[in-house]
């Protein structure tokens, strides 16, 4: 349903309006009224005959007609009869602000619940219980219970907290940003962050969208939502609660890693959603997103009357990931013939401590001029012969005339800089104290420029493939088994176009001593046990066995072992494998996010993953180009590639291995979790081998 009753309401009902300043029914409707709200505001309380100058009514269904909006501050017990009112009085949206639902136990769950089914048989959206309230700037509607109305401008805050909210709404002028619209969530009994993202997507006053999230209670649908507003508008999102303390037990590496902040890192990568690492940041990076556009290719140019801060730019880019601009000749002809002799020209452009307006007027013309700038950064601290407030307009100037270029503005100091940097705000050139700061924003700003937008193209899997893949799992299941056997891993991984070396278990030498035979010497066993998943943790694994000898010695050998380990398991024999040529060692993991969904996992392989957690994350669906993206992102790439003339591994069936455990992941979701450790990757044009399949299954 539309949100265009909460968004621009004909009028609007105080419910619970109080005549006492300081109580919440009193500040929300002179905050109404205060605001210049151009709709009927009518103020709802038996009690009174009028409030703050206006015709008081004892309930909703005694005000004038229409009402589009209720805003409701009662106590939480009378909520849900009033829902039923409103109604009647053709009440569309409801903004409930009391507390004492969801959040204060069972009883005020149930509380919700019935809110909630009032609520939608009316046909009433319902922004809350216990939150803080709406505000709209383009609209002077304040149906907030926090401060006055806050400046307007592009960006729409949406905030799981209402401390929060009252504090992003107190540093919007600080920061030198406008507001769009403003949301507080509170319980998200119906309006959640999907249905505001969707409404937000196509609302032209909103040019940039930020969050402060705690929790995402429906996570594909935040997915579909999210992908769909970045690809008109930025989002950014700051999310709390990054440990991992309250993380899940499970017994695979890839569970182990994936850490709740994880999927919540991967979803905002799998949407496009720019990630605030702080509220600071997140001021900042609105700012940016509000004042200018985001760069349209990769080159930086720093032009600064001050060598340290400039080092600190350049150094700063380079950690971020901003490559510095190749000034064109053309360019250093220009910035010869107006900068002094001692001025720096190969980009920091250094137009010295004296630097007039007119000087670094000159530089930023040269500068706009080359096709190889996508982003100028101002530096300027205070000297003797400069004039911060004069340069201010001179880059606003330029900026406004220039191509478009992404402007961004470091004026470092105290008082000295203060009017000049009220300047530059006005002027939408956002600046920052710092050049960190100020190249973080600019980071984000370029990989929000080269989000990908188009679909992923995932491998199909034949519908007979996906029906006995499944049948097998519902039967593993429905015999109580948490975990399929090693063979039978191998078997789906196979399945699914994964490439598996021969195998099969052996209860006994002799049927283990025919395995070897057929599949040639030399090969491996392992320990065929459900009860033993690790198996390198109790020596249950023997390579390199060479002749009908060496089998009969491994085999008792690896019995021994796993008797003395686990002497009560479950021990089906012992599997033997056909032995891969040697390469190098990756993991392909997955685990089942209880909010997302399927979370891929890549990274070094072998006993050390968990040691060296040199891994990455995605959540499916992941096809081939972006799997290409995740094995470039680990810290051992370098070996993958090829190092000190060592060829390189083959790179596209690791990719290609990547998209069909995906696809698997997916098809199948009955699998919880799943570890390909190792996928032994050969040289390029060899292929990769998953030599060990570990696959979790229950109900999803």
């Amino acid at each position: 349903m539309s949100l265009s009753a909460l968004f621009d309401p004909r009028g609007v009902a105080v419910i619970g309006a109080a005549r006492e300043p300081g109580k919440v029914g009193h500040i929300v409707l002179a905050n109404l009224l205060n605001g210049g709200f151009p709709g009927e505001v009518h103020p709802v309380n038996p009690r009174a005959s009028e409030i703050l100058g206006r015709p008081c009514y004892p309930s909703v269904r005694d005000a004038p007609r229409p009402v589009d909006l209720a805003v409701i501050a009662l106590p939480a017990l009378a909520v849900p009869d009033v829902i039923t009112e409103c109604a009647d009085a053709g009440v569309r949206a409801a903004i409930v602000l009391s507390a004492g639902f969801t959040e204060s136990g069972p009883d005020g769950a149930a509380l919700q619940r019935e809110l909630l089914e009032r609520s939608r048989s009316a046909g009433i959206r319902l922004l809350g219980p216990n939150c803080l309230g709406f505000l709209s700037t383009h609209h002077n509607l304040n149906a907030a219970f926090a401060g006055g109305m806050p400046p307007s401008g592009g960006v729409a805050f949406l905030s799981q907290s209402g401390a929060l909210g009252t504090a992003i709404l107190d540093r919007a002028a600080t920061d030198g940003f406008g507001v769009s619209h403003f949301v507080s969530l509170g319980n998200r009994a119906d309006i959640a962050e999907p249905d505001l993202l969707s409404a937000l997507e196509s609302d032209d006053a909103t040019t940039v969208i930020a969050m402060y999230l705690e929790s995402v209670g429906d996570g594909p649908r935040f997915l579909e939502a999210a992908a769909s507003a970045v690809r008109r508008k930025p989002v950014i999102a700051l999310k709390s609660g990054s440990s991992d303390s309250g993380a899940r037990a499970v017994s695979s590496h890839t569970g182990s890693l994936a850490g709740s902040d994880v999927a919540y890192e991967a979803a905002f990568r799998h949407a496009g959603v720019i990630r605030a690492r702080t509220v600071q940041e997140l001021f900042d990076l609105a700012l940016g997103f509000s004042g200018q556009p985001a760069p349209s290719g990769s080159g930086l140019a720093i032009l600064t009357n001050a060598g340290g801060p400039a080092v600190m730019a350049t150094d700063a880019a380079e950690e971020a990931g901003v490559p510095m601009a190749t000034l064109d000749s053309d360019t250093l002809a220009h910035l010869r013939e107006s900068m002094p002799d001692a001025a720096a020209l190969y980009n920091p452009v250094d137009v010295l401590g004296d630097a007039s307006p007119e000087r670094y007027r000159a530089g930023l013309r040269a500068l706009y001029a080359d096709p190889e700038v996508h982003a100028i950064l101002v530096l300027l601290t205070p000297q003797p012969m400069t004039d911060a407030t004069a340069v201010a307009h001179a880059i606003i100037e330029e900026a406004a005339t220039a191509p478009v270029v992404t402007t961004l503005a470091c004026f470092m100091g105290g008082p000295q800089v203060e009017e000049a940097i009220r300047t530059l705000t006005t002027g939408s050139v956002p600046s920052y104290p710092t050049p960190e700061r100020a190249i973080t924003t600019l980071a984000a700003m370029s990989a929000y420029a080269r989000t990908p937008t188009g679909p992923r193209a995932v491998p199909t899997t034949a519908e007979a493939v996906r029906r006995d893949t499944h049948a097998a799992l519902e039967r593993a299941i429905a015999d109580g088994r948490t975990f399929i056997g090693e063979q039978a891993g191998a078997d789906v991984a196979a399945a699914y176009g994964i490439r598996v070396p021969r195998g099969a278990v052996a209860s006994n030498l002799a049927s283990a001593l025919d395995l070897a035979d057929r599949f040639g010497y030399p090969v491996v066993l392992k320990i065929a046990s459900p009860e033993i998943l690790h198996k390198t943790d109790v020596g249950g694994i023997e390579v390199g066995i060479g002749s009908p000898e060496e089998l009969h010695i491994a085999y008792d050998r690896l019995l021994d072992r796993a008797r003395a380990y686990a002497p009560d398991a479950q021990l089906d024999g012992v599997h033997v494998q056909e032995m891969v040529p040697a390469g190098r060692e990756v993991i392909i993991g997955m685990d089942r996010d209880s909010v997302f969904g399927p979370l891929l996992m890549f990274g070094l392989g072998g006993v050390y993953v968990e040691v060296l957690r040199d891994v990455t994350f995605r959540l499916c669906p992941v096809d081939t180009r972006e799997a290409e993206r995740m094995i470039s992102e680990i810290r051992a790439f370098g070996l993958l590639r090829g190092a000190r003339g060592e060829p390189a591994a083959d790179l596209d069936a690791v990719a290609e291995a990547l998209s069909l455990v995906s696809a698997l992941a997916l098809d199948m979701p009955d699998i919880q979790e799943l570890d390909i450790n190792p996928l032994i990757v050969g040289d390029a044009g060899e292929g990769a081998w998953a030599v060990d399949v570990r696959i979790g299954i229950g109900g999803s």
